[in-house]
């Protein structure tokens, strides 16, 4: 087991994992410490905890100190400074005239470097921007082409369901979610309806996944071929939520389905769930 801090660096972002060097820490503290972009200044997300040596990489960077009002002073003044930064970028890109959006800037603590977000809908050739940023700020410049996932956390906004968006509200980090599970939840595949404002797959389907799985696993799909008390049949159609299902019989196959409860019927041959070409054509790039 080791001793941890866990370190949160943006408001909705990843949390790593740092030595506590024998401080005691409460969460929500601020404090110092150096990572790989140079000395940064984080909050206190998860305070003085062991976990299992499996869970993080080794060795662990130490915490260097509790931030001060020295700290907080360099803070607000960095802050105050993207804003005229990022104006300047704004420029730049125009006179470079290069089609590139420009999404955010950070200005690191410690000075030594300053971070360029920006989005494209293809590669940029900046190294001409590059330069003309180093030579009016005299640091280390950096330029990040992101995707419009991270683009819509950066940004904010309401998604379809009028709430903030989830990657800009509480998600650290980004979840994988995939047509299949939009297909298993029995969801409208129009992409208009599961894709959310970044036009990629809704986070949210991540959410109920695990439950519907536990149901598929004790549900009859559509397609199969069971065994109910009035005979055999095959699926028509079935509520994972509900439990009932949709059988037509093999005795009377001119009438229609019949309901049944899920644990009335017993499962004979089992069906799998199936996305058709058409459908993967007009969902194509939604998981990317």
């Amino acid at each position: 087991m080791t001793e941890i801090i866990g370190i949160r660096f943006k408001e909705v972002g990843k949390v790593y994992y740092f030595s506590p060097s024998g401080k005691k820490l409460q969460m929500g503290d601020k404090v110092i410490v150096e990572t790989t972009r140079g000395v940064e200044c984080g909050e206190v997300v998860i305070p003085n905890r062991e976990i299992d040596d499996k869970q993080i990489t080794q060795p662990l960077k130490p915490i260097m100190r509790k931030a001060n009002s020295e700290d907080f002073r360099r803070i607000k003044d960095n802050e105050s400074k993207e804003g005229e930064i990022m104006k300047t970028f704004v420029r730049k890109i125009a006179e470079h005239k290069l089609k590139m959006k420009p999404i955010d800037v950070e200005y690191t603590f410690d000075g030594s470097k300053i971070l360029f977000y920006f989005s494209a809908e293809s590669r940029v050739d900046f190294r001409e921007l590059v330069k003309d940023l180093a030579g009016i700020y005299r640091t280390r410049i950096e330029l990040r082409q992101i995707g419009v996932r991270d683009e819509a956390k950066m940004l904010g906004g309401l998604g379809i369901c009028g709430r903030p968006f989830c990657c800009a509200s509480f998600l650290g980090e980004f979840q994988p979610v995939s047509i299949k599970m939009a297909k298993e939840q029995s969801l409208s595949l129009n992409p208009t309806k599961i894709s959310g404002t970044c036009g990629r797959l809704m986070c949210c389907l991540k959410y109920e996944q695990d439950s519907y799985d536990a149901l598929l696993k004790i549900t009859p799909k559509v397609g199969a071929i069971v065994e109910t008390p009035d005979g055999q049949g095959q699926v028509e159609d079935a509520n994972l939520l509900t439990g009932i299902l949709k059988v037509k019989l093999k005795s009377n196959p001119d009438a229609p389905a019949a309901p049944y409860k899920r644990e009335d019927v017993k499962l004979l041959k089992d069906s799998k769930i199936k996305i058709n070409k058409d459908e993967l054509a007009a969902l194509k790039g939604l998981e990317d």
